[in-house]
């Protein structure tokens, strides 16, 4: 056991020498000594970059982009030999009517006359005009109008709502039939609402539940709203940022729900790690100035590592080489960035400003969650428990975990197409009615056909034969039609397939004609280059990228998440210990997900129907913010232990109190945390449920079966082992210790429940 140190011992110089190196502590002295310059300084710069967003605007990532595979090089041809504009149709229905009663041939008149008229749409295809086969249901209840939207597919979805307007001032006037509209533009237009609508029912729900939280927490007002406002204005600041840099990298339409969901999370957690523990060395007997000080090189310095550790995460997105991650990857460091930031300077600006009224405004009957001592009490006996037990804690605990994170290992991956989206959406409507009158065409498979002359008579024979054994396959559906390009090189063979786009009818379909209808007909002719594109191949291609790149992402991140922490506290088995623990609880997080969205044990209370599996996108970026969020926890709760111990403390109090006297705020963080995340588990976007439900179930099980069992239970049985560091890795700088005038003395005390 190590002797304790007596208070007030430690050379002063060394002291001074360490709050030199210490980068956290200098920024928050800088600060408090300049507190307007941080304060007005962070104001002005929130308001620029918001002023700025709404100048500039926000550049998204177009949906009709070429992408990777087979997929993206028959887009490319497509484009240059077609220009290819993007398609609509518009859906005209009755259960009793049929096409040619006098009713219903009004309403597709009103549709083609309507639509026509618009400067936006061109080649407007009537099913009554000759060479229309196949716009009439074969029952003869519904019909199609199909045209397209006039210039670049880019610009597409900007002029489409005009014409879903005009088509829904036709059903307005047709009340007895079904007029809706789906297509290349409206579909992406009318998730874009859904996806605004989400993020605004998000920011009002999740606002006020984070005050709720944080004045139970902190008992005050003041107190309470300064983690939610750092949060907020680190959210606003990042939106103005991301307008500017999305000129350069468009971003993804999820992106801001992202930066609100992660930003206000890391913004009130950095925050609160700070300011409470600038509380509790106030109520230890600090002055105003050494409690600041003590907040700023400890809690800040955890700040600044578990910053670092989220955006070194998530610099691991830009190497799936998908533009829609990489700008899920720089919104988060984007907002981690401006958050840390915002903690390390203007906290403790305002904080020297208000020193001891930061308490101010007390809510009556509402009790502190902190203690004497600032120790959790419930917490604080079950971590007594389990380092009297370390090994059967780590059995009971580890397997919980591994019960939960079983089922990941039936993890499906499934692309999310429009059937996951809001019944309520007017185009998911139109969508799910196209499919029952014309089985697959909302989501035809594009066959594309490039050569010298696509009408010579081989290709044409070519073509022939491939409309045979594609219909004899069983697996798509009539009509097929063609359509050749102006110069004859390049024709589109547009096919209906089986299934709804994304399952796995049409999977299989687009398998069938890429491996053997389209190789010995098509591409079985010499000098022609052919192969399958549209949405169904679009996204079996990009789940096959994000697929190949997941090793290369979680490599990475380890990686370099070790060699932070390894850094951090110059300990092999803390590193290694971290690491393996976040990977529990991520590998949990994906048990839950496949429970709730593949087996569907959470459609009733969620809201869902389909259970397709998981969209590819979630694994990866759960994975890349998980690792970075959970170092927040572990970070906070190594690095008191650490200061404990190097007080003079035994390795087994010092990890006792390091766990009990972070409890509080470690608890606060999350309940924020859990209840921001759970926010999007009930949006209306199946993508915003999944990774809602996904963040929170991976928090919750890590502030509590990880940190309150595994974490002391693993240290314990390491004991001196925790700060093993081999010889050949000294070089390693030192970290920086508190700089608080007297350390005070670790006096273990029983916890009571």
């Amino acid at each position: 056991m190590k002797t304790q140190m007596s208070p007030g011992k430690g050379p002063a110089r060394m002291r001074a020498q360490q709050s030199r190196r210490n980068l956290a502590a200098r920024m928050g002295r800088w600060s408090a000594a300049h507190w307007k310059t941080a304060t007005f300084g962070w104001l002005g710069f929130v308001v620029v970059a918001f002023a700025l967003s709404s100048m500039v605007g926000v550049k998204n990532i177009d949906p009709n982009k070429t992408g990777p595979g087979q997929s993206g090089r028959m887009d490319k041809i497509l484009n240059e030999g077609f220009k290819h504009p993007a398609t609509e149709n518009v859906l005209i229905q009755s259960r009793s009517l049929r096409a040619n009663d006098p009713a219903f041939a009004a309403a597709i008149h009103d549709v083609v006359t309507g639509v026509s008229k618009l400067q936006a749409v061109q080649h407007v295809r009537s099913p009554f005009a000759p060479g229309a086969a196949g716009q009439i249901a074969k029952n003869g209840h519904a019909a199609l109008v199909g045209f397209e939207i006039r210039g670049d597919r880019v610009k597409s979805v900007d002029k489409v709502g005009a014409i879903v307007d005009r088509v829904a001032q036709v059903q307005k006037a047709h009340p007895q039939l079904f007029i809706g509209e789906f297509g290349e533009a409206s579909a992406p237009a009318g998730s874009n609402d859904a996806f605004t609508s989400d993020l605004k029912k998000a920011g009002v729900f999740s606002v006020p539940l984070t005050l709720i939280i944080l004045v139970v927490a902190f008992g005050a007002l003041v107190a309470a709203g300064i983690p939610l406002l750092l949060g907020l204005t680190a959210v606003f600041a990042t939106f103005g940022v991301l307008a500017l840099t999305s000129q350069l990298l468009p971003a993804a339409t999820e992106v801001f729900a992202i930066v609100l969901l992660v930003g206000l999370a890391v913004g009130v957690d950095y925050s609160m790690f700070y300011l409470k523990r600038e509380r509790q060395e106030r109520a230890a007997g600090r002055s105003e100035q050494a409690a600041l000080e003590a907040a700023a090189a400890t809690p800040g310095r955890s700040v600044l590592i578990s910053g670092l550790t989220v955006m070194v995460a998530m610099a691991g997105m830009f190497l799936t080489g998908d533009a829609g991650f990489a700008s899920f990857g720089l919104a988060t460091m984007t907002v981690v960035a401006i958050a840390m930031l915002g903690s390390l300077t203007v906290l403790p600006a305002l904080l020297s400003k208000l020193g001891d009224r930061v308490d101010r405004l007390r809510v009556p009957f509402v009790g502190r969650l902190r203690r004497d001592g600032g120790e959790g009490r419930i917490w604080g006996a079950i971590v007594d428990r389990v380092m009297r037990r370390p090994v059967l804690s780590i059995i009971l605990a580890g397997g919980v975990l591994l019960a939960i994170a079983l089922p990941a290992f039936q993890l499906h991956l499934a692309t999310l197409g429009p059937e996951t989206l809001p019944k309520s959406l007017p185009v998911v409507k139109a969508y799910d009615r196209m499919q029952q009158a014309f089985p697959g065409k909302a989501i035809a498979a594009n066959v594309v056909v490039k050569a010298p002359n696509v009408n010579g008579p081989a290709v044409r024979e070519a073509i022939a034969r491939f409309e045979q054994r594609a219909l004899a396959s069983g697996r798509v559906h009539e009509p097929i039609t063609v359509d050749v390009n102006k110069d004859a090189t390049v024709a589109n063979i547009t096919v209906p397939i089986a299934g709804t786009g994304a399952d796995g009818a049409s999977n299989a379909a687009v398998a069938a004609l890429r491996k053997t209808v389209v190789p010995q007909t098509v591409g079985a002719v010499p000098g022609v280059e052919s192969g399958v594109t549209g949405w169904t191949a679009e996204w079996k291609d990009g789940k096959a990228q994000i697929k190949s790149k997941l090793p290369l992402v979680y490599g990475f991140v380890l990686l370099f998440a070790f060699a932070l922490m390894l850094v951090a506290f110059r300990s092999l088995a803390v590193a290694a210990n971290t690491i393996l623990l976040n990977l529990l609880s991520v590998g949990a997080a994906y048990g839950v997900l496949v429970l709730v969205f593949q087996h569907g044990f959470g459609k009733g209370l969620l809201g869902f129907s389909s259970t397709a599996g998981i969209d590819p996108v979630i694994p990866l970026l759960l994975f890349v913010i998980l690792f970075g969020l959970s170092m927040d926890y572990h970070v906070f709760i190594l690095s008191r232990i650490r200061e404990t111990f190097d007080r003079g403390a035994s390795m087994d109090e010092a990890v006792a109190h390091g766990i009990k006297s972070s409890a509080g705020v470690v608890t606060s963080a999350a309940i924020v945390m859990v209840a921001v995340f759970s926010i999007f588990g009930t949006l209306s976007i199946l993508f915003f449920k999944q990774f809602g439900v996904g963040l929170a179930t991976a928090i919750l099980l890590d502030a509590t079966i990880v940190r309150a069992v595994l974490l002391p239970a693993t240290m314990k049985l390491l004991g001196d082992w925790n700060w093993y560091l081999p010889r050949w890795l000294k070089w390693l700088p030192r970290p920086e210790r508190n700089v608080s005038e007297t350390p005070p003395a670790v006096r273990p005390t029983p916890a009571a429940l």
